[in-house]
């Protein structure tokens, strides 16, 4: 996602316990974040995370909230709404035998089977981009506007293809 904000933690940081931490980009990293996401604009973000050892990787649990300003998809208006959600994520390092099996095995899916963890490229978790990630997803893509009615009303009028040629046939008709 966004390079520019990154807040990595080391999974030996782990080996004392669970670290807690809030997370708040400044002003240019919040630009940054919002032209990554098609967002006009990124007002406010704040990130509160607990992240405990789990096998030989790590748990990210916490909450997020975002003021995002976007632009209405019916009115084409800029418009600001606030956005929360929770992370829920397990991460263990490459080679981990937690890891998930690798490509072109079979894959069972389980709808109420917790999330296989995350590969890890390094030592390392990187929080930010898990905040960007859940952030991503709470967006909606299609934005409206408080209040924002999309009003349509079709055309009466014949429109087919042989009311054209009929109106050529018969230019007074």
């Amino acid at each position: 996602m966004s390079a520019d904000w990154t807040r990595p933690l080391r999974l030996h940081e782990l080996g004392r316990g669970a670290v807690t931490l809030t997370l708040e980009p400044d002003a240019a990293q919040r630009a940054k974040v919002a032209h990554d996401l098609g967002l006009e604009s990124l007002p406010a973000l704040t990130a509160s995370l607990t992240v405990k050892p789990w096998l030989d990787g790590a748990e990210i649990t916490g909450r997020f909230r975002a003021v995002v300003e976007q632009i209405c998809s019916v009115s084409l208006d800029p418009f600001q709404q606030t956005l929360e959600g929770r992370i829920e994520v397990r991460a263990v390092p490459q080679g981990s035998p937690h890891a998930p099996a690798a490509e072109g095995g079979e894959v069972e899916l389980d709808a109420d089977a917790p999330d296989p963890p995350d590969v890890l490229d390094g030592d390392a978790v990187d929080l930010a981009g898990y905040v960007v990630e859940h952030l991503a997803l709470e967006v909606d893509p299609f934005p409206r506007k408080p209040g924002a009615e999309f009003d349509y009303t079709p055309s009466t009028q014949e429109e087919s293809p042989f009311a054209v040629l009929r109106k050529l046939k018969d230019p007074e008709g």
